[in-house]
């Protein structure tokens, strides 16, 4: 198995026409290894790059990332974080590295608290007045 960096990723999932020969490179390098494992913090940067540098709405989001959850070579560190935090940031207006955050804390058993009134909206948080 081999654990790849947000650019690897990104470049397996995105044609980027600026670097043709960067996600050639990452996809047979993705092929050839046959398992990848991917991190929570490449998964919080690569939901970062995708809408923040290539401009894709949720649901091109949700297309794209879905590839990485159902595809059987991919293992994501606590795929079912992943998936919870994923659900919060297409339902409400948090950023995703916030949703990993409340998705990681109710995993443990705890609400989180925020001072971020878009985050405090989803259910399992605290928010606390300034």
């Amino acid at each position: 198995m081999l654990a790849v960096d947000t650019n690897i990723l990104v470049r397996v999932l995105v044609d980027d026409p600026t670097a043709p020969d960067q996600c050639r490179a990452a996809r047979e390098a993705v092929s050839v290894a046959g398992e990848i494992y991917i991190s929570q913090i490449v998964q919080i940067e690569t939901v970062w790059v995708l809408a923040g540098t290539y401009g894709l709405s949720k649901a091109a989001l949700q297309d794209a990332l879905g590839i990485i959850v159902k595809h059987p070579a991919f293992h994501l560190q606590r795929p079912e974080v992943f998936r919870a935090a994923f659900q919060h940031y297409l339902a409400g207006h948090a950023d995703f590295a916030d949703c990993m955050i409340l998705a990681e804390s109710a995993s443990a058993g705890y609400d989180l608290a925020t001072f971020d009134r878009k985050l405090s909206k989803l259910p399992g948080t605290r928010l606390i007045p300034r």
